[in-house]
């Protein structure tokens, strides 16, 4: 039995919903994990975060998803450092170089992978639309097929009717093609929209290798620099003893800042640096000498003094830009920093060089970092979950000094996004006075 126009476009449009069933579970059906319930509670005070120990990088290892082939090759070419602290931290400085720049990446394809999911979802709402309408017009055609109304009942000798039943059809007709051609647009545009998201993940697991594999060498170079200073002088002990007890004397950040730049003074110690006054004729360096003074690895005291490097300080993590100087910190008073929002369990690295005046927790800040960058300054990184380095050690601009949490510890800044994003309060101070930290990056923050 031959098959009239409307029962082919019928089966035409019926293939195509087919079609169009089986390419719709792309991203927006894949399975999310749901997010863990946020309770009100007071801000905890972490413990007091260890360096890595044999142990801790052994769970490491085991967490990665890197080949064992690769695991080896690294710890052979860190073994190869042994002693030799300059390589070392020139290792340090650059693995930490190229977190930042996988956690921007990540950050950027995270963000991607977002807008092709909506992209997907008003595609998918087009598609459920057109499906509702050529079902209603099926159905019609369908009930005219089975029990066909009067004016379609047509005689041969009856041209009014034939006139009728054409005028039907070939309404109906241009509206279904056109419908099946605005579905196979959509079908395609689904198919773009997965080859797409396929290639950002192939991207996203790129980008999570070289994170996963820095992770574990920055972790192994800091257990192996560690072992090259365990043996440390009674006197330091002392002194990392004495800052401990200020810290827990001190009310409030600019006493504990005050109280630990006195002591760096006036206690000399084989790690310490001198409390020289700043000078107020400032040497110029050029952008040439800068790079050369901060290449020096082996440098065991600023590369500069640290008001010629204005304008060259590494921005300790990646993050958006939450609270500026000056503004209102959410608590009744004016910030005297700035507060980044970071990714969960972000890489922090020193804004500059210096000796840390301390490490550890303090008040309701969370893990705290002071550094002495010399002539009467001092930066303050706050909000970390973890930290690596000691009191009285000397680190370098660039160099990891800690890690983020998964959402904001303690009670740093106040934000739209609550307590559910980790945040880094980053502060400078000359003579234990807030210092506008704007124009002292080399890189501008991330704005959102």
């Amino acid at each position: 039995m031959a098959i009239g126009p409307g029962k082919k476009i019928g089966l035409m449009l019926a293939g195509l919903l087919l079609a169009s069933t089986a390419a719709l579970p792309l991203l927006a059906q894949t399975e999310a994990t749901p997010a863990p319930v946020e309770t009100e509670a007071a801000p905890a005070i972490p413990a007091e975060p260890v360096v890595p120990t044999k142990a801790d990088l052994e769970a490491i290892e085991a967490s990665l998803s890197l080949n064992q082939e690769r695991i080896d090759a690294l710890k052979a070419e860190i073994a190869d450092m042994e002693g030799d602290r300059t390589r070392q931290n020139a290792a340090l400085i650059a693995a930490a170089q190229r977190v930042k720049l996988a956690e921007i990446e990540v950050a950027d394809v995270e963000e991607r992978l977002s807008d092709l999911i909506v992209s997907e979802l008003d595609v998918r709402g087009r598609l459920d639309g057109s499906n509702a309408e050529i079902a209603n017009v099926l159905a019609a055609l369908e009930r005219i097929s089975l029990n066909p109304p009067p004016p379609l009942i047509v005689d041969p000798d009856d041209a009014l009717g034939s006139a009728r039943s054409a005028i039907l059809i070939s309404a109906i007709v241009p509206q279904l093609r056109a419908k099946a051609d605005a579905v196979t647009t959509d079908l395609k545009a689904l198919t773009d929209i997965k080859t797409a998201a396929l290639a950002e993940e192939a991207t996203l697991r790129a980008n999570y290798s070289v994170l996963e594999e820095e992770q574990l060498r920055i972790a192994t170079l800091i257990a192996a620099r560690k072992q090259g200073i365990d043996i440390r002088t009674d006197q330091l002990a002392s002194e990392e003893a004495e800052a401990i007890a200020l810290a827990e004397r001190a009310t409030s950040l600019q006493e504990l800042i005050g109280s630990l730049s006195q002591r760096a003074t006036s206690v000399s110690t084989a790690t310490s640096p001198t409390g020289a006054p700043a000078d107020p004729n400032v040497p110029v360096f050029t952008p040439a000498e800068i790079q050369v003074a901060f290449a020096n690895t082996a440098r065991t005291e600023p590369a500069i003094p640290f008001a010629a490097a204005r304008g060259h300080l590494a921005m300790p993590a990646n993050g958006v830009n939450v609270l500026d100087f000056g503004t209102s910190d959410g608590f009744g008073g004016l910030s005297h920093g700035i507060s980044l929002m970071t990714r969960a369990d972000a890489q922090v690295v020193a804004p500059a060089d210096g000796w840390v005046l301390y490490k550890g927790p303090y008040l309701n800040y969370g893990q705290i970092i002071i550094l002495n960058t010399g002539q009467n300054y001092t930066a303050l990184l706050a909000g970390l979950e973890t930290i690596t380095v000691d009191i009285g050690q000397f680190v370098q601009m660039g160099m990891p000094v800690g890690t983020m949490g998964s959402r904001t510890i303690g009670r740093t800044v106040t934000t739209n996004a609550g307590a559910a994003q980790p945040t880094l309060y980053i502060e400078l101070r000359q003579n234990n006075e807030p210092v506008d930290p704007t124009g002292w990056w080399a890189n501008p923050t991330q704005s959102g």
